[in-house]
């Protein structure tokens, strides 16, 4: 996965540079009207994969869900073979000779899973109920403990796994999850609010249409626009790279797609209005470049970062991805539609863009190409 990810950051880079510099380089004129649908077909494309994509995925993992299954697939097994001893179809020895084979094939079962995420703390995660198993029977075996008190303490070890997975579900882990999505959504309301903005693309074209020409002086500097952008950028970064981390390459291709169709108008629109705002050319040069390392940077550095981590902050960061996602996407579309003469337009083009990726996702799963962790 990170050699497709350094790929992936490379492709971001260069449509980002060409986009964000064609203006600069060419005589091309923005067209509003274009811009404005492809920004709102973005917008829809976003929507969609953070609800559809992001936010499942991310709760998923943030939730444990995977490595809680496991365990409780094998406790339930345990459970099945401590039923047979209590309705007298195998003895206690029987019983305890039948779940050391259960811990034992469910030991080799991981090795494998290990060899195949190279996730050695989601696999040690894991073992742990397996391992307070066999140190039971090893303790058995060793004529510490008879069979009944052997199964009695196995029948303990099940139900306090039972117990903390309780616990990890409950309401605690629900205002966690739901507060990393919304504390992506308030960071891009209080960057917005703060002057650090992100929709540079519609200030220029109101200020086209009311005055007729293209030179634009802001309220807020130069380079505090620059900076919101970047900063939305990053977390775009964030996204791509988490989902890098869990090591599907579906998931990652699905988000990174949503990103391309909307960096690209965005870096557009920062190239235009870099060189209004900038007295030299090497400015406007200097603001698209810094604007475009921003998410490769972001995604190769959350990768490394998050790779090493529990999956249920893997997935606390791509919901807070998908915060930021829902922030951004409705702050494009929002001033169009809640407008009279272009709400129709606006409300159409979003729901082609989500049409769209609905559409991926339908041709992905027929052919396969499932978010398999």
């Amino acid at each position: 996965m990170a050699e497709a990810l350094f790929a992936y950051a490379a492709g971001v880079l260069v449509i980002a540079l060409i986009a964000g510099l064609l203006p600069v380089f060419s005589k091309i004129k923005q067209n509003p009207e274009r811009l404005k649908m492809i920004t709102s077909v973005a917008s829809g494309i976003i929507i969609a994969s953070a609800v559809l994509v992001i936010i499942p995925e991310g709760f998923a993992l943030a939730s444990e869900e995977d490595s809680h299954a496991r365990d409780e697939a094998l406790a339930g097994s345990i459970a099945l073979v401590l039923l047979e001893v209590n309705d007298g179809d195998i003895t206690e020895e029987e019983g305890v000779e039948e779940i050391e084979e259960l811990v034992g094939g469910h030991d080799e079962h991981e090795d494998h899973d290990e060899h195949e995420d190279h996730d050695e703390h989601e696999d040690h995660e894991e073992e742990s109920l397996s391992d307070s198993v066999m140190e039971i029977i090893e303790g058995y075996e060793a004529g510490d403990i008879n069979a009944t008190s052997a199964l009695s303490e196995i029948q303990t070890a099940i139900s306090v796994i039972g117990h903390d997975h309780d616990e990890d579900h409950g309401h605690g882990g629900a205002l966690l999850i739901g507060g990393a999505l919304l504390a992506g959504f308030l960071l891009m309301l209080i960057l917005e609010g703060s002057g650090i903005g992100h929709a540079v693309h519609e200030e220029h074209h109101d200020h086209t249409d009311e005055h007729g020409h293209g030179h634009v002086h802001h309220g807020t500097p130069g380079w505090m626009l620059v900076l919101g952008l970047t900063l939305h950028s990053v977390t775009d970064g964030i996204a791509i790279g988490a989902a890098a981390a869990t090591g599907s390459a579906a998931l990652t291709m699905t988000i990174l797609f949503a990103i391309i169709i909307h960096k690209a108008p965005v870096a557009f629109s920062l190239g235009i209005f870099s060189m209004h705002e900038r007295e030299e050319r090497k400015d406007t040069i200097r603001d698209v470049v810094i604007f475009a390392l921003s998410t490769p940077v972001m995604m190769i550095l959350a990768f490394y970062a998050l790779s090493d981590l529990d999956q249920h902050l893997i997935g606390l960061a791509m919901l807070f991805s998908a915060g930021t996602f829902l922030y951004i996407a409705t702050v494009d579309t929002l001033p169009d539609i809640h407008n009279p003469e272009t709400g129709k337009k606006a409300m159409i083009y979003l729901l082609v863009g989500v049409a769209i990726l609905v559409a991926l996702l339908v041709l992905g799963n027929a052919l396969d190409l499932g978010h398999a962790h």
